[in-house]
């Protein structure tokens, strides 16, 4: 059986998201953030992704989809509330989502900016 797992508080959560998760929110009990697309292409990109982790990682958010954005939403139920798992998957998500490697030099260029035929994520 698998150790009981701490709850944040309120303030602990939102203080946690202003330090290491500046556009994810918390409300209703969830962290959330709202991924913006380019349409449907990036809608299912950015669904499959976090499929992808969150099966990986054995920790399942809630995810609501529509035409040009994504929702996800994170809480442990066994703690009933935000932990440590919510955090590190939030950060994992993000990292992956948001990766944008023309940015970091190197040989991977990243998608092409100035064709909007190949956008498919509305970075922040």
């Amino acid at each position: 059986m698998a150790a009981e797992e701490r709850s944040y508080s309120q303030e602990e959560i939102t203080a946690r998201l202003a330090a290491e998760l500046p556009h994810w929110r918390f409300e209703n009990g969830w962290i959330r953030r709202k991924y913006k697309t380019h349409g449907w292409k990036g809608t299912l990109m950015v669904v499959n992704t976090v499929g992808h982790l969150a099966e990986a990682a054995w920790h399942h958010p809630d995810i609501a989809a529509s035409y040009a954005w994504v929702e996800v939403k994170l809480m442990t139920h066994t703690a009933k509330g935000v932990t440590d798992k919510d955090f590190a998957l939030a950060r994992k998500i993000e990292e992956v989502v948001c990766w944008r490697p023309g940015e970091e030099g190197g040989a991977l260029e990243g998608t092409p900016e100035t064709d909007q035929r190949f956008a498919y994520i509305k970075y922040d």
